[in-house]
């Protein structure tokens, strides 16, 4: 068998940036099980309340729904379980003292398959008031009326 080349995206955590100011993101590896791993390839995940924590030196990720496999049998997965993540040790240094710091938090913003293997990509955040996402929401409208505006312009 072929092996896979290229990236194949499973899941998207939009609402992550909207609700966060992204400060660094990371690229990590997922410790998985089998079940996990063919339910990600039929492409079902949620990441919309997950989050990283560190535990005993470690960053785990946790609440990010992948469903059972539906041909799973008693080997099937617990579809909200905490995950390892496989990072560098000086990435897990980095990311345990940021977090120490008030407000900021780690949170996934992409599931997918990088050369056949999943791989999740996480970020260093930092929570948004809501006169920011406010702010963000009414800036992007903004630009998008004043395209508007030079596109008819062009037009005519």
């Amino acid at each position: 068998m072929a092996k896979e080349q290229g990236r194949k995206l499973v899941a998207s955590n939009r609402k992550a940036r909207h609700d966060y100011l992204i400060e660094d993101t990371f690229e990590a590896g997922l410790v998985l099980t089998g079940t996990e791993v063919k339910s990600l390839r039929a492409g079902r995940a949620s990441l919309i309340d997950g989050f990283a924590s560190e535990y005993d030196g470690e960053i785990w990720l946790e609440n990010v729904y992948i469903p059972e496999y539906s041909q799973g049998t008693w080997t099937n997965h617990a579809a909200r379980r905490r995950r390892k993540l496989l990072l560098n040790r000086d990435e897990i240094h980095k990311l345990i003292i940021k977090t120490r710091e008030a407000g900021h938090t780690i949170v996934p913003l992409s599931l997918y398959f990088k050369d056949g293997r999943a791989k999740v990509e996480i970020a260093l955040a930092k929570g948004k008031k809501q006169y920011d996402k406010r702010h963000a929401l009414r800036e992007r409208q903004d630009n998008r009326e004043a395209q508007r505006a030079m596109s008819h312009r062009t037009e005519r």
